[in-house]
């Protein structure tokens, strides 16, 4: 009776302000286990607070893992994919709802438009084009959503560095800064997201 509930007041204190969140993340593994168990971990945490997915469509890599884990979790599953991609990035069943685009442009605008958060877990240059993209349009006024990353063993912190160098050689306005939070863990990335105001206004 008493883990039943505990159980029900984590679920009220999971409830979210989010709808749907965007994921970018790699098509690879990685080669750490820290890698795939954070996606699976992020995919977990979505559907304990009742979010929805949204990303780049493909069954691969941390991409499979974590679309994986939110559609075995029961929430819904949106997968955005470029036609050129869908061989190369589609192998083996595909969960959820897959949106076939034009090309990469409209890929990112599909993924935005759906989406009230955006979530970068470790990736490679596909991963920091869609990050650094939803960044610039945030610090241009096109949304003031918030924007997190999931800063696994510190796969993040060369790129914090840099962006703090730059602020500090004034290319980028330190309330721009704020833009970005960080966490190494998705629940304590969560924490931050819901509590995120916008300052670079």
């Amino acid at each position: 009776m008493e883990d039943e509930e505990g159980r029900r007041e984590m679920t009220k204190k999971q409830s979210s302000r989010f709808k749907s969140i965007c994921v970018f993340c790699g098509s690879s593994n990685g080669n750490k286990a820290s890698y795939q168990d954070a996606a699976t971990d992020l995919g977990k945490e979505l559907v304990a607070r009742k979010i929805d997915l949204v990303y780049g469509g493909g069954s691969i890599g941390l991409m499979g893992l974590v679309s994986q884990a939110v559609h075995e979790g029961g929430r819904h599953v949106i997968g955005v994919i470029p036609k050129l991609l869908m061989l190369q990035e589609l192998t083996g069943e595909t969960v959820g709802e897959v949106r076939e685009v034009a090309d990469m442009h409209q890929r990112k605008a599909e993924m935005a438009k759906h989406s009230d958060a955006f979530i970068a877990l470790p990736g490679g240059y596909g991963t920091l084009e869609e990050l650094l993209e939803v960044i610039t349009w945030a610090q241009l006024g096109i949304h003031d959503k918030p924007v997190g990353l999931l800063n696994v063993d510190g796969y993040y912190n060369a790129l914090l560095s840099f962006i703090d160098k730059a602020v500090e050689e004034g290319f980028i306005l330190p309330t721009a800064r704020h833009i970005i939070v960080s966490a190494p863990t998705a629940k304590e990335l969560f924490k931050k997201l819901e509590e995120y105001v916008p300052r670079h206004k």
